[in-house]
């Protein structure tokens, strides 16, 4: 809830405001606790206060429960009790939707998300693919192959053709981009056809999202929340992280550099964030890790949802500088130590114990440190975190399908488009190849044909003149004798000359 032009976020056990500074919103963050204690909650008091403020968000919805932000709230006993603890009748409380659009990858509960094989790029590519460091580098060759000669790498079928085209011609290929084996170019493409029968096919085409549309308000200057149903997508981890990492990505590259603006430009959720680090190859958590420091600076805020700190590599987890952690549960030594690591996370405060704090934390209960205007990380306080306006729970699907279709972003991403591309480049160049093939083995043989008609004609042609001047030799040899013969010879041998002169041309 917005306060002052601060986002009220929790109250302490004596009624004392806790806020997180606009300003400093940028900086990342992280929500943290074990299954039932309120991340949700708090995402969605998060989000509904950041889209009050005009700043737009996107956040992940893995339950379908993050759907309920479109819907105002409903009155109950407890949240009447919760309101009155918090004092927010006097704060100006009162429930109400948000401005929400709905996205899918499948196209199912939301509109069509795509992208293009080549906005991907290798390297998440290969994740999603599950290739090797050797695969994953053929893969990047065979990207800079397409961008070396003009070959768009829109859907799987392009790529999947280029791949074959590699494959049938990769003499011609060895000596600018290394030796392309079979082997591993089978492999590529035997999981390139295992993702399309998963239907990765339906999301790599046109038109690819252009993630600057994201950066809107709506006719009330409320930032309009884009929420991605993650219901399917959640079922294939490592496309549900890649997909976001994605996301992050082109963010990262269509955002110009703001410095450290008022308020954020927009802000992302990623919630079950564990999978987005999960079995990533060295070189994706270093690119994970860069984007994070730098996208600050372009005025975006990442807040990480999970269940544990320990879930988030110590590069990226240096990072989250506003911190929601709510209860954990620690019945093995294992768990002791990922809750002593996440107490030592905070700010000491000398009132309490971290440690035993967070262990006994109730649902809706957190320990939090948010930076400070001189961007000093605050001491731990336990908190109570404020109730959400929206509605709890998930939407029906009439709602949802408000949702998706009032927006003038769904008429523009809704029906997919087949521009020419790698495959109908290829194609066009293999049936060329192919004609050119047939057209010279016509040829050959004719050549052929021609060569051994000529030899036929020659040899019977030699074999005329040799009988002739035989027969003429012996007629003027009875008559003249051995003059009469070697005339007649000669004369054979004229008359041989002639004829073939007269069928083929006169030899030079």
């Amino acid at each position: 809830m917005l306060k002052n032009n601060k986002i009220w976020v929790a109250n302490t056990a004596d009624g004392e405001n806790i806020f997180m500074l606009p300003s400093m919103a940028n900086r990342h963050g992280l929500v943290a606790g074990a299954t039932g204690t309120g991340k949700t909650v708090t995402l969605k008091v998060l989000a509904e206060t950041f889209s009050e403020m005009g700043v737009p968000v996107f956040m992940a919805d893995v339950k379908g429960d993050i759907a309920g932000l479109m819907n105002a709230g409903t009155d109950s006993a407890n949240l009447r009790e919760r309101i009155q603890r918090f004092g927010l009748g006097e704060a100006g409380f009162e429930y109400t939707g948000y401005p929400v659009t709905f996205w899918d990858v499948y196209g199912k509960k939301g509109i069509q998300l795509r992208t293009t094989v080549s906005e991907m790029g290798p390297l998440l590519l290969a994740r999603i693919l599950g290739l090797n460091d050797t695969q994953t580098d053929i893969l990047s060759v065979v990207f800079k192959i397409a961008d070396d000669n003009d070959l768009l790498l829109i859907d799987t079928k392009d790529l999947k053709s280029l791949l074959a085209y590699i494959d049938r011609h990769h003499d011609d290929f060895a000596d600018d981009y290394g030796k392309i084996s079979s082997s591993s170019v089978g492999v590529i493409t035997r999981s390139i056809v295992a993702l399309e029968s998963a239907g990765g096919d339906t999301f790599f085409g046109e038109p690819g999202l252009d993630i600057s549309d994201w950066i809107a308000c709506d006719d009330y200057g409320m930032g309009m929340i884009q929420v991605l149903d993650c219901s399917s997508l959640i079922n294939n981890g490592k496309l549900y992280s890649t997909f976001l990492l994605w996301m992050l990505s082109e963010l990262f590259d269509a955002m110009p550099e703001v410095g450290d603006p008022e308020k954020p430009k927009m802000v992302f959720f990623f919630d079950e964030a564990h999978l987005l680090f999960k079995d990533a190859q060295k070189a994706l958590l270093e690119k994970v890790e860069q984007v994070v420091k730098l996208i600050r600076s372009k005025g975006i805020g990442i807040y990480f949802c999970t269940q544990n700190p320990r879930d988030i590599p110590d590069g990226v987890l240096a990072q989250l500088s506003n911190k929601i952690q709510h209860g954990l549960r620690a019945y093995t030594p294992s768990d002791q130590k990922a809750v002593r690591a996440a107490a030592d996370s905070f700010r000491i405060n000398p009132a309490f114990r971290t440690y035993d704090e967070i262990l006994n934390l109730g649902t809706g209960e957190a320990v939090v440190s948010f930076l400070d205007e001189r961007g000093v990380p605050g001491m731990a306080e336990k908190a109570f975190i404020l109730p959400p306006r929206c509605s709890f729970g998930t939407v029906a699907d009439e709602e949802r399908a408000y949702g998706i279709y009032n927006t003038p972003l769904y008429g523009k991403y809704t029906e997919a488009v087949d521009n020419e591309s790698a495959y109908e480049t290829l194609t066009q160049i293999t049936a060329e190849q192919a004609e050119a093939a047939e057209e010279t083995k016509k040829e050959d043989k004719i050549s052929k044909a021609k060569k051994t008609k000529g030899n036929t004609l020659s040899k019977t042609a030699k074999t005329t003149g040799s009988t002739l001047g035989r027969e003429l030799g012996k007629t003027l040899g009875s008559n003249f004798g051995s003059l009469g013969k070697k005339l007649g010879g000669n004369l054979g041998s004229t008359l041989g000359r002639g004829l073939l002169e007269t069928l083929f041309g006169k030899s030079k």
